[in-house]
C-alpha cells in the first residue's frame, strides 16, 4: 500500500507517518510539502493508492489541488487532512470527489478507522456533522468504491484473475488482492462470481477497453 501525505508542516507528516504505520504492515509512505511536489511523486509512482492532503499550504490552493487530483487521477483516492471544520469546507471538498474529510484534530484511532473505511469503499465524514451535511440520502444504501476499486471491479467483472488485474492496471498483485478483498467486503459477497453479480445488479460496473 501506497499512501502520499501532502503537508506543509514537517512535524505533522513525521507524526501521521508514525500513526499510518499501524494501518498496514507493508504500508509505503511518501511525503511531499507542497502540491508541486506531490505531482512529482504521483507521476513517478501511479500507483498510489491513497493521498492525504492539507487544505491550507503556503502558495498553494488546497480545492485547486483536490481538483487537479481528481481530474488527472480519477481512480486515486484523496482524503482531506484540515484543520477546518467548517461545513462548507467540509461539503465542498466531497462534492469536488474527495473521499473523505478527516479533521487534524481527530484521534489517531479514529483517523485509522476512517482510513479503513475509505479503503474499503466507504466514504468519511465527520459524524458530528454528518446529519447537516446536504447528503444524497437515496443513495446510502448503493456501495461506494473507490475509483481505483471500480477500476479492479470492471475488470474482476470480466473474469480476469489478479494477476492479469495487476498486469492490466500497473498494480502490484499483493495490492489487487486488498482492493478485491475490500470490494467483496462492501458488496456483502463472499466469493468473486457473487461480486460480479452483485455489481451487475446495482449498476456498479463500468466499461473497460
Amino acid at each position: 500500500m501506497i499512501i502520499l501525505i501532502v503537508d506543509d508542516h514537517t512535524l505533522f507528516r513525521e507524526g501521521l507517518c508514525y500513526v499510518l504505520n499501524e494501518l498496514d504492515e507493508q504500508v509505503s509512505i511518501l511525503e511531499a510539502s507542497g502540491f508541486e511536489q506531490a505531482m512529482q511523486h504521483v507521476a513517478a509512482n501511479p500507483d498510489v493508492d491513497l493521498v492525504l492532503l492539507d487544505l491550507n499550504m503556503p502558495g498553494d490552493d488546497g480545492f485547486t489541488a483536490l481538483d487537479t487530483f481528481t481530474k488527472s487521477y480519477p481512480v486515486m483516492p484523496v482524503v482531506i487532512l484540515s484543520a477546518s471544520t467548517r461545513h462548507s469546507d467540509i461539503k465542498r471538498a466531497l462534492d469536488a470527489g474527495a473521499m473523505g474529510y478527516i479533521p487534524k484534530d481527530t484521534t489517531s484511532s479514529v483517523m485509522l478507522n476512517a482510513l479503513r473505511l475509505i479503503l474499503s469503499g466507504g466514504i468519511y465524514t465527520p459524524p458530528d456533522i454528518a446529519h447537516q451535511l446536504d447528503l444524497d440520502q437515496g443513495h446510502r444504501n448503493v456501495p461506494v468504491l473507490t475509483p481505483r476499486q471500480s477500476q479492479v471491479l470492471a475488470q474482476l467483472v470480466q473474469g480476469h484473475s489478479n494477476k492479469v488485474i495487476a498486469s492490466k492496471l500497473n498494480l502490484a498483485e499483493a495490492t489487487v488482492k486488498m482492493h478485491v478483498t475490500s470490494i467483496m467486503k462492501s458488496l456483502g459477497v463472499t466469493n468473486r462470481t457473487q461480486a460480479a453479480m452483485a455489481a451487475e445488479k446495482l449498476g456498479l460496473c463500468i466499461s473497460v477497453d
